[in-house]
């Protein structure tokens, strides 16, 4: 759900990619150490990704998709099990583009067997390759490619490719041959060393061929690789988006903190986004949507805590979590509302949240305007002593809170719905724009971290239950993004909660198993075996966490 009078930037249309497709080619090192992969110098003059080392690879084109090419691959994708039309049509254009940039075919003669390398090298790769296979009754090796992952290109790019990502072995007694033209300078390396070198700017690699080597680089050999393929799905499919960090272009993919945020503020991809964390200054998200960081970052609050004003020039603002009592930060906060705050809310009591709404709330009185209520929930008896809070309102779950304006473009609405969500917190609220399907999240969803479940006002059964609520909650109101209390913006909302509960329930099994293998253990004991995983440093903090596992297994036992 967006509202296109919210955007920041009027949007642009990008322009439609053209379909390509790429070939890995792997060996293992012949020292056993690890296994290569084949890359290519493109040309100094080649008008795309000129003298980058990439994948052999090209366009699709028509006579890839052709019924006679595809009848030199049907017996092969048959035995995959995969004869999708589209599937075989990439396969054939790799193969194809494989041999006409580097001689190198897979392909199987009349009696089933793989080519002999002396009869490849007969072969004209000037000449049409279908034509060629057909008269010498061979098949192409569609079978042999397995897909890793799709790209496509950035949507700000003049020329975009969407092109999908197979791998191989490559075949024996083949050499690889650059054509002179387009590719030069064949070289077998390992995905970490084409990193490294990539990284001390002796090799020039484009983003996704960049990224690919990095994924590549988890593997022991080619053998691992293929096993992690045989699901017949690619392992990711990626359209990256780019944000300035550091005042450079960086690009992103969906998997990166990140992406969600550049997603939100410029959906058709145009760079014009700062993702450098920053206290000085409101940072847009919408026409209706700042974001202040507070100055406070550190291990429990990340970058800082981030505050959000909802709201505009003719309506009037609603600050969402002031943070900490910090003079400064809630000054930047009440200027960027031009002083107009209308209401203050509380996602929850902790102390890099409610502080600063009584010292904010007193800002504004000064400055002569209507004192806005504080809302929010009261803490709960079980809050710690630096967590009580007392709102003026009382916060009803499913309550409203409305902005209305007469503005530019005529009658404009801002309307923050509460939504009651303990398990951080006792008292924790997330908050939906209704108009525009954000969720405000607070602490109960961060971006890059998992919040801490701290008994007893913290309780994980309350936590999980949450979650599920807030899900259903994205699901029937078509909500695609999360703003949360701590780091970026998250993108598709429900796939984050998904990957949050799943990761919950895993240490949650590894807290039972710990629980099985120490059961007279201490607390200490079972935090050293469920979060092995994790720095030593933060196990204190964890220990908190694992309590509340502690506790909701118990829970649950008793129930059963």
């Amino acid at each position: 759900m967006t509202r296109t009078s919210q955007l920041l930037h009027p949007q642009v249309q990008p322009v439609e990619p053209r379909h390509a497709s790429t070939v890995l080619l792997l060996r293992d090192c012949a020292d056993g150490n690890g296994f290569e992969v084949l890359m290519t110098r493109r040309s100094e003059q080649a008008s795309f990704a000129s003298s980058a080392y990439v994948f052999p690879g090209g366009g699709i084109e028509e006579q890839d998709a052709t019924a006679a090419a595809h009848a030199l691959a049907r017996a092969r994708a048959a035995q995959r099990q995969t004869p999708d039309a589209l599937r075989v049509t990439q396969a054939l254009a790799g193969l194809r583009e494989t041999f006409e940039e580097l001689g190198i075919l897979l392909a199987y003669d009349a009696a089933g067997r793989p080519v002999e390398p002396a009869e490849v090298a007969q072969l004209d790769r000037h000449a049409p390759l279908y034509e060629q296979c057909r008269a010498r009754g061979w098949q192409l090796a569609v079978d042999q490619l397995w897909y890793l992952a799709h790209w496509t290109a950035d949507r700000t790019l003049p020329k975009r490719f969407s092109v999908p990502f197979f791998v191989a072995r490559m075949p024996e007694g083949q050499i690889p041959e650059a054509d002179g033209t387009e590719q030069f300078e064949p070289t077998w390396i390992r995905p970490q060393d084409a990193v490294q070198r990539f990284e001390a700017r002796t090799l020039s690699l484009l983003f996704p061929t960049l990224r690919t080597l990095q994924h590549l680089g988890r593997y022991a050999n080619t053998d691992a690789v293929l096993a992690a393929l045989q699901g017949e799905q690619p392992l990711w499919q990626s359209c990256p988006r780019t944000g300035f960090v550091d005042g450079r272009e960086k690009r992103h993919m969906e998997s990166d903190m990140a992406y969600g945020e550049l997603e939100l503020v410029c959906p058709d991809g145009q760079v014009s986004h700062h993702l450098d964390w920053q206290s000085e200054r409101a940072v847009p998200l919408r026409r209706n949507l700042l974001r202040l960081t507070a100055p406070n970052p550190g291990t429990m609050t990340g970058p800082g805590t981030n505050s959000y004003l909802v709201g505009d020039a003719a309506t009037g603002f609603i600050a969402i979590d002031p943070g900490p009592d910090e003079p400064a930060h809630l000054q930047r906060l009440f200027e960027a509302a031009g002083g107009d705050i209308r209401y203050i809310v509380c996602t929850h009591s902790h102390p890099d949240h409610s502080p600063g709404a009584a010292p904010l709330q007193a800002l504004v009185e000064q400055a002569g305007r209507a004192r806005p209520p504080v809302m929010g929930l009261p803490s709960a008896p079980t809050a710690r002593a630096n967590s009580r809070f007392k709102p003026d309102i009382t916060l009803r779950d499913g309550e409203r809170i409305a902005l209305a304006g007469q503005g530019p473009e005529g009658k404009t609405t801002h309307t923050l719905q509460a939504v009651f969500t303990p398990g951080h917190a006792a008292n924790h609220l997330c908050f939906v724009l209704e108009e525009d399907g954000l969720l405000f999240s607070g602490d109960h969803i961060l971006n890059g971290s998992t919040t801490i479940i701290n008994p007893p006002d913290g309780n994980m059964l309350d936590y999980l239950d949450s979650l599920d609520r807030l899900d259903a909650l994205c699901a029937a109101q078509d909500i695609e993004y999360i703003l949360p209390a701590h780091g970026h913006v998250l993108g598709s909302a429900r796939q984050a909660i998904a990957r949050l509960k799943a990761h919950r329930l895993a240490r949650e099994a590894k807290v039972l198993a710990a629980m099985r293998t120490r059961p007279d253990g201490s607390i200490q004991d079972w935090v050293a075996l469920a979060y092995a995983d994790t720095p030593e440093a933060l196990w204190p903090i964890a220990e908190r966490s694992l309590l509340a596992h502690v506790e909701r297994i118990q829970t649950l036992c008793l129930g059963g």
